[in-house]
């Protein structure tokens, strides 16, 4: 919440936080509250339950409007217009919140330029996942599209290279070379990457496995990735 507070892209209606609450964290938001001129509302801690439901609110609630996605072909001439060479994720029908929530926040860490969903099957951009971001959806436009397929055809037509990641690719993304503008495609921990977003990479990649474990959460799998291409491109700028 701080960090929606501070970036101030969503506008904030009002904040609700438990009755009692005294800890150094509600005290920094209503400061912040103040200084923005947001209005401050105590409430019964049920109640915030109750509008919350699974989420650990911590006694603290936003009342926010409703998160605006992006144009796609505003995000794709976002990211051209970058200063650095393209970065965008796709993300192949991942329906887990806490999943996406966790990749948003991987994605702004490494600076990604931008995040493309598909509409249907897929989570989207709900209270649960931007609590599970820590407020790093501000800082990463996101782009809802019908068909991710058709999406990543524009993408290849406009330039970006298409690289999915896959646990059974030979390719690891430590040979290949990510000094090229792209996107990178990762699909859900059950099924992997759909055969029709398969067939529209380029390149598959996998991380190379060392122990027992076969596979990793996608927000690990993406920000050791995403790691990888920052690495890359730095020692060659």
């Amino acid at each position: 919440m701080k960090e929606t507070l501070l970036k101030g892209q969503i506008k904030i209606n009002a904040i609700w936080i438990a009755e009692g609450k005294r800890s150094a964290r509600a005290k920094e938001i209503l400061q912040i509250a103040e200084d923005r001129g947001i209005p401050v509302e105590f409430k019964k801690g049920a109640l915030l339950d109750r509008y919350l439901p699974r989420i650990a609110h911590q006694g603290i609630m936003a009342l926010a409007e409703k998160f605006t996605y992006i144009d796609f072909n505003t995000l794709i001439d976002m990211s051209l217009d970058a200063s650095e060479q393209s970065l965008l994720l796709a993300a192949d029908h991942i329906t887990d919140e806490g999943n996406l929530g966790a990749l948003i926040r991987t994605a702004a860490f490494f600076r990604s330029h931008g995040l493309i969903l598909p509409k249907d099957r897929s989570a989207k951009v709900t209270e649960k996942v931007r609590k599970r971001s820590a407020g790093s959806y501000v800082h990463l436009p996101v782009s809802r599209v019908v068909n991710l397929g058709r999406a990543l055809d524009v993408l290849d037509r406009k330039g970006f290279w298409i690289i999915g990641a896959a646990g059974e690719a030979a390719e690891t993304i430590y040979r290949f070379d990510w000094k090229r503008p792209l996107v990178l495609v990762v699909g859900s921990e059950e099924r992997g990457l759909s055969r029709s977003v398969r067939s529209r990479c380029h390149e598959l990649v996998s991380i190379p496995t060392y122990g027992q474990v076969e596979s990793l959460n996608v927000s690990v799998a993406c920000g050791i990735i995403l790691s990888e291409i920052v690495r890359q491109r730095k020692v060659s700028s």
